[in-house]
């Protein structure tokens, strides 16, 4: 049941992507058709997660391994070893494991990793806020740095919100509600709330962070697009000593007044040939929220680019 599924729904997920026909006799499977040796294999790697630490598979664990499956046929992996759950890439916390669940995440994982600065640019639903906000709290968990600092630009989306009630902390929570949805799910939200009260983690709105200098830190930087080009130069500059900035935003999602250039877009312009600093790009390939998510985004896609009738 694990692995098949409630009325075998994963067997039928995988002849739904494949050209396969999967038959079942207890434990016993029989693969045929065109795709029956790359099915064996995202069922044997199945089986390893099993194994690990699941308990069980749903349709969502299949697409990861397809993902992987189709990066290793465009040949950008070329040791297999690479794409096995064992040796995926991975960030650790206390209370969870988060594996990357597609090759782009991989990348991303390594480049928050290894580098200093790093943007996370990309569509929604491609885990580039939760896997940063994953990095903040193990390098937090580890002693690594001393706290932690969310900011977004407090910017609304397409929507005239006017006057909200309450103190400072009550009108820019709304802005950041994605940051402590995966605090809680990483800290607890007991923990969370104990180490915002301490200090430990700040969240606060880009305009709070002028004239600082942010050391023994790991700082995040969401919805970057709606960054005006000072805004962008002014956070960037902050960076002080042990600290790593990481940086998320979609180009394609600004909520900028019309006219405005994104502070982003042009950063990635000006600070692309910065070895120093690493840029991961998502497409909707990379989408790990529902299958439905990432059919819209690509619908949308091919909309803007349709010649005008």
């Amino acid at each position: 049941m694990a692995l098949y599924g409630e009325h075998n729904a994963n067997l039928n997920h995988l002849e739904s992507k494949f050209d396969v026909n999967i038959s079942d006799r207890g434990n016993v499977l029989t693969l045929s058709g065109r795709d029956a040796a790359q099915t064996e294999g995202i069922i044997l790697k199945l089986i390893q997660k099993l194994s690990a630490d699941a308990e069980y598979i749903s349709k969502s664990d299949i697409d990861d391994e397809i993902r992987f499956l189709k990066d290793k046929g465009k040949a950008t992996m070329n040791d297999d070893s690479q794409n096995d759950n064992s040796s995926r890439q991975c960030i650790k916390v206390k209370r969870k494991k988060i594996e990357a669940r597609s090759p782009t995440q991989a990348k991303y994982i390594q480049s928050l990793d290894s580098k200093d600065m790093v943007f996370g640019i990309g569509p929604a639903g491609t885990g580039k806020t939760y896997m940063a906000v994953a990095k903040a709290v193990s390098m937090f968990e580890n002693k690594l740095v001393e706290r932690m600092v969310f900011c977004r630009p407090a910017v609304e989306a397409g929507e005239k919100l006017g006057f909200l009630p309450g103190d400072m902390q009550d009108k820019i929570d709304p802005y950041l509600s994605p940051i402590y949805d995966a605090l809680y799910d990483f800290l607890g939200k007991e923990t969370a709330e104990k180490l915002l009260e301490k200090g430990d983690i700040e969240i606060a709105p880009l305009a709070f962070m002028r004239g600082r200098t942010l050391s023994d830190a790991c700082v995040i930087l969401d919805e970057a697009q709606n960054t005006t080009t000072a805004q962008m130069k002014m956070f960037l500059s902050r960076m002080g000593d042990r600290s790593k900035m990481i940086i998320t935003g979609d180009p394609d999602q600004t909520d900028l007044p019309i006219g405005h250039v994104s502070g982003l877009d042009e950063a990635i312009k000006i600070l692309s040939g910065m070895e120093e600093v690493s840029f991961t790009r998502f497409t909707t390939e990379d989408v790990v929220r529902h299958h439905l998510v990432a059919k819209i985004l690509r619908a949308y896609d091919k909309y803007k680019v349709r010649p005008a009738s």
